[in-house]
């Protein structure tokens, strides 16, 4: 709805005849605009009403098109403003003409102007026409912003509309295994590691204790929790803050705030007496007067509910006497508690934000107030911690929080298994002869009709075998339910449009009797449990589109092939699993695996064996802005996973080279994610933390955040080395890639003389998002080769004279010699 903000200034009076002209407007934007784009008709009169619920009803707008032709838009009803918003998509180039017309009408209680007394007559009016140019040329529009390929954190600026898909929250407190999350659709590609944080002591406790002395020197390691003693529980993620719980039941808990993407921890606080948080909110606020979103966390304690700040921790407001029934939540975000009756044949839905309606915002005014849901009574707390009186306002408060209270069918068997509001409940009961599946609906005009009540015959072998059935999942996406059979170790599925049963799956694995869970996501049912193999399933004909199996290769799983897996939070075309278990001995089994598989094929997107261990007890983990955060019970840290930062260096030498010789270019690229600069590893890599290739990920945090043995056959990342050149040509001279201790060289030999820029570019990964580095080099013109001297021209005397001496000279020498030989003999 279109709502233009109007001051509501003194209106003048009516005239003596109890009648009053109109002015009717017509406006748009954008004008001139492109064919094809969207207008916004800007339609009304220029006479304000005095309540924001009243509008003006039944206008209308002419528009005549360039060829002559016209349309006319009809129905128009005003806000509270006289005016309204209606968007029109012209479909040919040229001029229209546009006529805004208002008819006649009378003033009533529902409808009043300023000034004019109930029952004075509103004239009839035409606006000027207004000519709306259509050209082919399409008009700007706002650009929008990419998503981000530099590591980010919050706050995000609110004019990033499209950064929504990658921003989600988890606000389920409890266990919520294998729920769908929303604004994850850059989940995890890596195991890559973010940060850790201690929750409590834990890890391998050493030595040879409590009897194990002689075993071989096996070890135990601390209580991790399972079984009933759950650790790290009620945590939850509020735009990109994490909250969690430590502390046992018999001791002070802690709940924890700490930023997602960096680890830092922002607080820790008490509540009330000990307790947990039971949810967390993102409330959107739509009004007249003030439009956003307001984030609560949520204590419950018996029937009263207290509402904290996540920023700061502090308490809020108190709601006393809430309903009883289950909690949903509306498409704004609102908490809604419905509470259905087959026996009594009715449906009741209580709203919240109705009871705690403001003067246009859920924040001044729920701010420091205690409330009663019973009464409708509120009271403020004085600025010295003290609570004023009880006000009771109108009962209006009280029924207005009562959404509805409908009929519904006599005679519908079993429980409620879905809600959608403004669609329809969903509910069946089930035995070893029967699958009863009913469904009213909760649309507009047709609340608490029935939409179907199938009755479906169950085979014979289930009341043969005494089946133990179980309702497993429900998709008003998709109108399917599943039913397990845990004695055939099959999923039943039903039609959520007629209530039929529409096909059963191949049996799985036995050991899929023990624990096994389903889940629909992207049109299709996938299942897995105790044996370890998930299955995907065909949603429309239930046939076995591909099956995945989490092996254990050394044997620690003593009943099983492959390790106990569930499914958690499907997004972004994937499934993430990790193994946990009910009540593990110890020593715990080593090797637990945790993997990504590509929710439509099946394929591996990553799987890493003894880096994660979830828990049973506690709460599994969840998802938020693209990070995991988990309770690991193999050293009873929280971890965080995600795609981290990265930092490359670069040098070249020599600094300045002569034209024609190569330059040696070489740096390091290495993971500056928050949990690099804990004390331990920056001990351990002086010079950083490698960035290593995708397919190494898995084993580098082992060896990196769990201390196993450095993996033998880790590789580096790729780096391209471009450069500037002297004349502003920028090219690529070289690719190369880094080793196991982050380092890269590459020489190239520059083309031309001159300062060079040199740039040292890692563009990324799954587990990194990319960067940069600059140098530079001077090249200098190589130095003019030195000449060979020119010789003398020889004389006449030294061409001729020189040689017949120097034959003379050795002549003689010969002569000489011979005589003296000759004289020796002679003696």
């Amino acid at each position: 709805m279109f709502a233009m903000a109007v001051s509501l200034f003194a209106l003048p009076t009516a005239n003596a005849q109890g009648t009053r002209a109109t002015y009717a407007y017509i406006g748009a934007v954008p004008n001139p605009v492109g064919v094809g784009q969207e207008v916004l008709l800007h339609v009304g009169i220029t006479q304000q009403l005095t309540n924001v619920a009243m509008g003006w009803d039944d206008l209308s707008v002419t528009i005549t098109r360039p060829d002559g032709t016209t349309e006319t838009l009809t129905g128009i009803k005003t806000d509270s403003t006289g005016g309204t918003g209606r968007v029109y998509v012209p479909t040919m180039v040229g001029n229209y003409t546009l006529q805004t017309h208002f008819p006649e009408q009378v003033t009533t209680n529902d409808k009043r102007a300023g000034g004019t007394p109930v029952g004075a007559v509103m004239q009839a009016s035409d606006s000027e026409k207004l000519t709306l140019i259509v050209r082919e040329e399409q008009v700007n529009v706002y650009p929008g912003h990419p998503l981000p390929t530099e590591y980010w954190t919050r706050p995000i600026n609110a004019q990033f509309r499209e950064w929504y898909t990658i921003s989600g929250s988890w606000l389920r407190a409890s266990s919520s295994i294998g729920a769908l999350a929303p604004g994850n659709e850059e989940a995890p590609d890596t195991p890559h590691i973010l940060w850790t944080k201690p929750l409590t002591t834990g890890g391998l406790v050493g030595g040879e204790p409590y009897g194990l002395i002689g075993s071989g020197g096996t070890s135990v390691g601390m209580e991790t929790g399972d079984a009933y003693e759950g650790k790290y529980s009620n945590r939850l993620i509020i735009m990109g803050k994490l909250y969690y719980n430590t502390g046992a039941y018999d001791r002070p808990r802690l709940i924890h705030c700490v930023d997602l993407r960096t680890g830092e921890e922002l607080w820790a606080k008490t509540f009330l007496d000990n307790r947990t948080i039971s949810m967390g909110q993102l409330y959107y606020w739509q009004s007249y007067n003030y439009q956003g979103t307001f984030a609560y966390l949520w204590v419950t304690v018996g029937s009263d509910w207290y509402a904290f700040d996540p920023f700061t921790g502090e308490w809020m407001s108190t709601i006393r006497n809430v309903p009883s029934g289950t909690t949903i939540t509306g498409e704004r975000g609102e908490i809604y508690r419905y509470t259905v009756s087959l026996t009594g044949g009715y449906m009741q839905l209580w709203n919240l934000s109705a009871l705690v309606s403001m003067q246009g915002s859920i924040g001044s005014s729920f701010c420091l107030r205690e409330y009663n849901a019973s009464s409708g009574q509120y009271r403020r707390q004085n600025s010295d911690g003290t609570f004023g009186s009880w006000t009771s306002p109108s009962a209006s408060r009280v029924e207005r929080s009562w959404a509805f209270n409908i009929t519904i069918p006599n005679g519908l068997a079993g429980s409620v298994r879905a809600v959608a509001l403004g669609d329809k409940v969903v509910g069946s009961s089930y035995n070893n002869s029967d699958v009863n599946i009913w469904a009213f609906s909760l649309k507009s005009g047709q609340e608490g009709t029935l939409l179907f009540n199938n009755n479906w015959k169950a085979p014979t072998a289930w009341a043969a075998g005494n089946q133990s059935l179980s309702w497993k999942d429900t998709s008003l996406e998709s109108n399917v339910a599943v039913i397990w059979s845990k004695e055939e170790c099959r999923n039943y599925g039903f039609s959520l449009e007629t209530g039929k049963y529409l096909w059963v799956t191949e049996p799985q694995h036995y050991l899929d009797i023990y624990d096994q869970m389903s889940k629909i996501y992207y049109d299709k049912l996938y299942s897995a449990g105790v044996s370890g193999i998930v299955y995907c399933y065909d949603l429309t004909t239930g046939k076995t589109l591909w099956t995945y199996e989490a092996n254990d290769p050394y044997t620690e799983i003593l009943w099983a092939n492959d390790w106990h897996t569930d499914i958690y939070f499907p997004c972004g075309g994937k499934l993430y699993f990790f193994h946990n278990m009910h009540s593990d001995n110890q020593p715990l089994p080593r090797g637990a695996p945790a993997f990504c598989l590509n929710a439509t094929t099946g394929e591996v997107i990553w799987r890493v064996d003894g880096l994660f261990r979830d828990t049973h007890w506690g709460s599994e983990a969840i998802i938020g802005d693209n990070v995991i955060a988990m309770y690991n019970t193999y050293d009873q840290q929280v971890y965080a996973i995600g795609r981290g930062p990265s930092a490359t260096t670069v040098t070249a030498g020599p600094e300045v080279s002569v034209h024609g010789s190569s330059v040696l270019v070489k740096g390091m690229v290495t993971d500056i994610s928050p949990g690099t600069k804990q004390t331990a590893l920056t001990l351990r890599f002086p010079s950083g933390v490698p960035a290593v290739a995708d397919e190494c990920v898995g084993e580098w945090m082992k060896y990196v955040y769990a201390q196993f043995a450095r993996p033998a056959d880790v590789v580096g990342v790729e780096v391209v080395v471009a450069v500037l050149d002297p004349n502003s040509n920028c090219y690529e001279v070289g690719r190369t890639r880094s080793d196991a201790d982050g380092f890269f060289s590459c020489a190239f030999t520059p083309e031309v003389p001159g300062k060079y820029t040199i740039i040292a570019s890692f563009a990324g990964s799954g587990a990194y998002y990319g960067s940069h580095a600059e140098t530079a080099i001077n090249v200098e013109e190589a130095p003019a080769a030195t000449p060979a001297p020119t010789p003398t021209p020889a004389s006449v005397a030294d061409m001729y004279f020189l040689p017949v001496s120097i034959g003379m000279i050795v002549a003689i020498v010969i002569v000489l010699a011979l005589l003296l030989l000759l004289m020796l003999r002679k003696r």
